[in-house]
């Protein structure tokens, strides 16, 4: 759902989840619980939680997402994360940050690793880590252990875990269309990706 800046005023109570299009930055400036996306300035929630606007007279309203549970989370093996794939896709693994915990955001910053054989279930030598994550993309995945220079090892081998949130080469939102392949719904183009299963 998109927020509209200014709104203030008694509103009823709006849950949202992870990924969720909170609204565009050119309206609302991202607060706690969501962020900014760059590539086409919209703002989406990082964890599930309670929906708020902050007014401000001045300038834009902040927009918020209040988490269900408050007090800070670290990541646990069996735990599911939400996590921001970085710059470096290697061949062989792609790194992450953690945004949030089991639906409840971080307050410091933990390190995730995907590693190819972790990747999916099944056909594990023929994974290809730059068809499955690309940089800036939100995966869902599950915590295995911590792993070497106190990053997580991280899994996305169920079809419930995987990418998503994505942006395609134009900055739009992609549109998954199967588990291997999302569309951007600007130019119809069809990237790779390991998508997550989301349940409808």
């Amino acid at each position: 759902m998109e927020v509209e800046g200014g709104g203030g005023g008694e509103e009823e109570e709006v849950m949202v989840t992870p990924g969720e299009v909170l609204g565009k930055s050119s309206k609302l400036i991202a607060g706690r619980g969501t962020y900014l996306s760059p590539h086409n300035q919209t703002i989406y929630a990082s964890l599930s939680g309670r929906l708020s606007t902050v007014d401000s007279p001045h300038q834009r309203s902040t927009v918020e997402v209040t988490g269900l549970r408050s007090h800070a989370s670290v990541p646990r093996p069996g735990s599911i994360v939400l996590a921001r794939v970085l710059t470096k896709v290697m061949p062989k693994m792609a790194s992450a940050d953690i945004m949030c915990v089991d639906s409840k955001s971080v307050r410091e910053k933990f390190s995730g690793t995907i590693r190819q054989q972790d990747v999916r279930a099944t056909e594990i030598d023929k994974v290809d880590m730059h068809s499955s994550f690309r940089p800036g993309d939100i995966v869902k995945a599950l915590v295995l252990s911590l792993g070497d220079a106190r990053a997580y090892y991280l899994s996305t081998a169920k079809n419930e875990l995987g990418v998503v949130s994505a942006e395609s080469m134009a900055g739009a939102s992609m549109v998954p269309i199967s588990w291997t392949e999302m569309q951007c719904p600007v130019t119809g183009q069809i990237e790779q990706r390991k998508v997550a299963k989301v349940g409808r």
